[in-house]
């Protein structure tokens, strides 16, 4: 199978959905299928032996890790040379367009090409952290647009399906995240990291985040937990655009912010600490929880999002609601080692039933699922509405967008 990526986040950026990408496409290529990726520039021009098409790109002025791409009219003629079977749109914003323009709809759009578009981000639930929920309404309404074109849509957790659904959008389908098993393992657990994490102080218990240092990741509320254990350090791994605020609001305490680590530094990093801590209530699915699971680490987390489907509350990790209930946990886990080692071992085993080559299986299924329904008729209750006002209204104002990109995308 040919398959044509489209993607406003990839390499050399670092997040959840370029781990996804980046892992899936090198399943894809061991199963034998052709990818090409099209994304902001970047300076990298090909990814495990695919091509990426670099597309020039801006900082956006609200969020300076995020770089805006528009779609250009050129990405016609790169896809029909190479004749993709279908579309993936990954987080279908600015690139994106191209790709609800090129494929889905009714009749495979442009190209007659399926269409699959996936979700990543709980961006309605982001507006809330950034002073923004007034428009929450708005962009369900933009997301019902844009993943109704779409010939299936893929959410990456249970909880996700569910909320697209509840929301109007439909052929909403699930599409499981994965974990690197070889490199993300206890083993990796090394002194002088635990050293470095700690700032010089390894026999302290370490408490560790790693993930985007963002606002909505809610790592302010942090702070009570470190408070409670006074002779705790916790180690901050990653970056973002809340890190100055970050600096600002952990002055003076045990707190480390080591930036971005990769590969076997970042295993390390995971394998060298005593618990692990996620208070994001915005993860979709949350990688970096498998990440630690694996790493035989004790997780304490948000009880939101996707990552109650990976935690087994109790066994093989701790869910919480309030601060105090994630305050104790973290006191059971450090006052025993025994606790420790129980829970680590239960996450090593529900982590290792959860591989990139069996989610990247269950992509390819909704590939073919896609290409065998590309056409999209329309609900018979549709049927009834045409002759009123507000569907001449709606048709006339999807004709004039289309009109748009024609002149755009030709």
């Amino acid at each position: 199978m040919r398959i044509a990526i489209l993607t406003d986040t990839f390499v050399p950026k670092v997040d959840g959905i370029v781990t996804t990408l980046c892992q899936t496409i090198r399943q894809l290529r061991a199963l034998g299928h052709e990818v090409i990726i099209f994304a902001p520039e970047g300076g990298v021009r090909e990814f495990d032996g695919f091509r990426i098409v670099g597309m020039k790109s801006w900082k956006f002025a609200l969020y300076p890790d995020l770089r805006l791409a528009f779609p250009r009219a050129s990405m016609r003629q790169v896809l029909i040379d190479f004749k993709p079977d279908v579309i993936h749109v990954a987080e279908p914003a600015l690139l994106g367009i191209a790709g609800l323009y090129y494929a889905g709809g009714k009749n495979g759009g442009a190209l007659r090409l399926p269409l699959v578009t996936s979700y990543h981000t709980d961006l309605p639930k982001y507006l809330h952290y950034y002073g923004l929920q007034f428009l929450e309404p708005w962009v369900w309404q933009i997301l019902r647009i844009r993943h109704n074109r779409a010939t299936v849509n893929l959410a990456t957790s249970h909880t996700m399906v569910q909320q697209l659904t509840e929301h109007g959008i439909e052929r909403v389908a699930f599409w499981p995240g994965g974990v690197d098993t070889d490199l993300f393992q206890p083993s990796r657990r090394s002194a002088a990291m635990r050293d470095r994490l700690s700032q010089g102080h390894p026999d302290s218990p370490l408490l560790l985040y790693i993930g985007r240092l963002s606002a909505e990741k809610d790592l302010e509320s942090l702070r009570p937990m470190l408070d409670a254990f006074p002779s705790a350090r916790l180690a901050l791994v990653g970056d973002g655009p809340h890190r100055l605020e970050l600096e600002e609001y952990f002055a003076g305490m045990n707190v480390y912010m080591a930036g971005f680590l990769h590969g076997e530094e970042l295993a390390s990093a995971y394998a060298s600490a005593d618990v692990f801590i996620m208070p994001s209530r915005t993860e979709t699915l949350g990688l970096v929880v498998l990440e630690a699971m694996a790493s035989g680490l004790p997780v304490v987390a948000a009880r939101a999002g996707g990552i109650p489907e990976m935690i087994e509350d109790g066994i093989s990790g701790i869910l919480y609601d309030q601060e105090q209930e994630a305050i104790e946990a973290i006191r059971d886990f450090l006052h025993s080692p025994e606790r420790c080692r129980t829970v680590g071992a239960a996450a090593i085993v529900r982590s290792s039933q959860l591989s990139w080559k069996a989610a990247t299986l269950q992509l390819v299924a909704q590939y073919e699922l896609a290409c065998a329904t590309q056409h999209i008729g329309h609900s018979s209750d549709q049927t009834s509405a045409d002759a009123g006002l507000r569907y001449r209204l709606k048709r006339l104002w999807y004709r004039a967008i289309l009109a748009i990109l024609r002149k755009l995308l030709p």
